[in-house]
């Protein structure tokens, strides 16, 4: 079916019979010769470009952190809907020093193939200039003419025969100029946070090699910001080497399993962790890949990190609080700090009704984002008919109190990892609660050198604000999976 649905892409010219289809069919057989598509089967271009990670920045209000790809090669081979780019990365290690090359990661390596993509890699394809072009005069696409920053374009829309969560068909929209080049694609795709998430991407500065036109400059922007540019120094039509630029790389020996990082106590065949677990009276702690603090008050509950991972893990974090504290309502969830892994199920939150809080520096985003249609994969935000209600709370403290319990709100200062992060702190139980600033060092390095930068932030904060704690809780359970302590966060700095 999926080859079906490409073959539709890619091949088969559907006839029109109205007068818009028919200047559809004109405006796009222009630019095909202009641009040099009529013959075009596939493609090899290359450069020096950087990837951007959606949902990481530092700020919720700055661009996406970029990330260079060195030696960018990406061949497509239209027919077959299927793609291959290669590149090599530097990364600085997270506790400093020197940028190393990052050597046989899947990161080094992206495959598109009709059997293993979902629309969501397959744009990447059709949303190039010769592909947005082949997909157009393949699929009843039309046009209009548009005039946009004081520019004339035909506007060229088409749908993609593959099928959103929704039902819905992708759309794709290009911006064709005056000199029959295409300038602009659009399309949208399902994103937990942004819900219909577009995606755009510009071509400028336009080069020629024997009739192929290609852009010197692309720039793809996802949530309003880049997530990839590239400087492109030549393109090839049709190559001879097409074949060896689509083979890919087979994994280092020995290689397996997916990227490292901090899991929960237990391996297989042990016995599964408990969902809950009683910190104290009215405080729970909601286990999981990503851990909750449920805290309890006279008429309400307020969750620290409601909405990690996505809508089912957020949904489970809801249904166990109900469970442990029964017959009162959610009233607040705290979220620990802008990034996409601790607030892709935050939907679910907005269904539940429960007020999101954060500092003010990151509402504006929150609202916006979570404000947005979400047709393509309808989830429970969009099925409530809710919309979503942020408090963002001034200056570096919050605090939630009443006659039973006080809960304290503090932002982090001078954390790189992300503006507006806060930790909870339970006083009278002295609990704390955080996120990405500790994990237990290893016994091969019990004190990193060079320090932890976001250690040694989290311990001159809780020095700051003279927090009295006994026990601290990682939003990402440690491993082994355990609460630690302001002695092992010291520790791990060669601090006493």
């Amino acid at each position: 079916m999926v080859r079906k649905c490409l073959a539709a892409i890619a091949v088969v010219g559907l006839s029109v019979s109205t007068a818009s289809a028919q200047d559809a069919k004109t405006v796009i057989s222009n630019a095909s010769k202009a641009m040099g598509v009529e013959s075009l089967n596939s493609i090899h271009f290359y450069g020096t470009a950087q990837n951007g990670n959606l949902g990481q920045n530092n700020n919720a209000n700055q661009p996406w952190p970029m990330a260079a790809m060195n030696d960018y090669v990406r061949a497509i081979d239209f027919s077959k809907a299927t793609s291959r780019a290669t590149w090599a990365s530097y990364a600085v290690p997270v506790t400093g020093g020197r940028a190393t090359l990052v050597v046989g990661t899947p990161q080094t390596q992206q495959l598109i193939t009709p059997e293993t993509t979902a629309w969501a890699q397959q744009l990447e394809i059709w949303v190039t200039p010769w592909g947005f072009l082949k997909g157009a005069a393949a699929n009843n696409a039309t046009v209009r003419a548009q005039t946009v920053n004081g520019q004339r374009y035909q506007t060229v829309t088409w749908n993609s025969p593959f099928k959103s969560p929704g039902g819905q068909a992708y759309r794709l929209v290009g911006y064709i100029n005056s000199q029959n080049f295409v300038e602009r694609v659009q399309t949208w795709v399902e994103n937990p946070v942004f819900g219909d998430m577009l995606v755009e991407a510009e071509y400028t500065q336009y080069r020629d090699n024997n009739g192929l036109k290609y852009p010197a400059q692309i720039v793809q922007k996802r949530g309003g910001w880049p997530t990839f540019e590239m400087y492109v120094l030549g393109a090839h039509a049709n190559p001879a080497s097409l074949q060896a630029l689509l083979t890919p790389t087979p994994p280092p020996a020995g290689r397996g399993g997916g990227p490292g990082g901090a899991g929960r106590a237990g391996g297989p065949g042990g016995a599964p962790a408990p969902t809950s677990e009683k910190l104290a009276e009215g405080v729970f702690r909601i286990n999981g890949a990503y851990n909750a603090l449920a805290v309890e008050f006279a008429d309400h509950i307020v969750l620290f990190e409601p909405g990690p991972q996505n809508e089912a893990r957020a949904l489970a974090i809801i249904a166990e609080t109900k469970k442990v504290i029964p017959n009162k309502p959610i009233r607040y969830g705290v979220i620990s700090h802008h990034h996409f892994d601790h607030t892709s199920g935050l939907p679910a939150v907005v269904a539940e009704g429960i007020t999101i809080v954060t500092p003010e520096v990151n509402r504006t985003f929150l609202m916006n984002a979570l404000s947005g249609p979400r047709t393509l994969a309808p989830d429970s935000q969009s099925k409530s008919g809710k919309k979503p209600v942020i408090e963002g709370f001034k200056g570096d403290r919050r605090v939630f109190q009443d006659s039973t319990r006080t809960f304290e709100l503090h932002v982090i200062q001078g954390l790189p990892h992300a503006d507006g992060n806060v930790v909870g702190y339970l006083p009278k139980e002295k609990i704390l609660v955080y996120a990405d600033m500790f994990n237990l060092p290893t016994a091969e390095a019990p004190v990193p050198d060079p320090p932890v930068v976001g250690t040694g932030v989290f311990a001159d904060n809780i020095d700051r604000l003279k927090l009295d704690v006994e026990r601290i809780m990682s939003v990402h359970s440690l491993n082994p999976d355990r609460l630690t302590s302001v002695a092992d966060i010291k520790a791990s700095l060669g601090r006493k």
